[in-house]
């Protein structure tokens, strides 16, 4: 499994420290961008920021919570390989952004909430990269794991193996060192870890354990 630490919940006085601490131990950093309207909150919501940060950073998967994803991210500056998260619940041309992300070797991920029926990716699921299964309602870091995320993942674990699909499983919210062996053996594959890293006096040891429980 791939962990990337979520920087929403880090220092933000001391963003990079923070990052060349954990650079050496994950697979890249999760940036959260929201605008205070698709979720009530407001982080990261110029793409000025978000630039700043991937230049810190060796890789980075960029979740874009906002009404127009498209717009934001033709002003970012990622680099090849980026993963970038936008939302199934948004009325945009799916297809359209994909085949943008694509020409600009990013790597496409559908995200969808906790409440929306996997059904409606199911059209997409042959142009993605990755799904990211909201294991909360998106907004708030420190939020408890929600349940109902087992029985999605096994639905998409069945529909990847049924069809010899090769998208990835990606999860953000409440994963802890309780639940992330557990969620391995299910077949995630990327998770985005925020408080379970951040709350730690010991950052890269929190992590490391991440690591251990994940591919035990």
């Amino acid at each position: 499994m791939n962990i990337y630490p979520s920087l929403m919940a880090a220092d933000q006085s001391n963003l990079q420290k923070e990052i060349e601490l954990l650079v050496p131990y994950c697979a890249g950093f999760h940036i959260d961008v929201m605008d205070n309207v698709f979720v009530p909150n407001l982080f990261w919501n110029n793409p000025n920021e978000v630039n700043e940060i991937v230049t810190m950073a060796k890789s980075v998967w960029v979740h874009l919570m906002v009404n127009s994803p498209i717009v934001f991210y033709e002003q970012l500056l990622l680099p090849i390989g980026s993963l970038v998260s936008f939302h199934i619940e948004l009325d945009i041309d799916i297809f359209g952004f994909a085949k943008t992300i694509r020409e600009k070797k990013h790597k496409v991920s559908i995200a969808i909430r906790p409440k929306t029926p996997l059904a409606r990716i199911v059209p997409f699921l042959n142009i993605v990269d990755q799904v990211l299964l909201m294991s909360v309602e998106p907004g708030f870091s420190g939020q408890p794991f929600l349940e109902t995320t087992f029985d999605r993942i096994a639905e998409l674990v069945a529909y990847r193996q049924e069809h010899d699909a090769h998208f990835r499983i990606g999860l953000d919210g409440g994963i802890t060192q309780e639940n992330i062996a557990g969620l391995t053996a299910q077949g995630v594959d990327d998770c985005a870890i925020a408080t379970a890293i951040f709350k730690e006096e010991d950052h890269v040891a929190a992590l490391q354990e991440l690591q251990e429980l994940a591919n035990v």
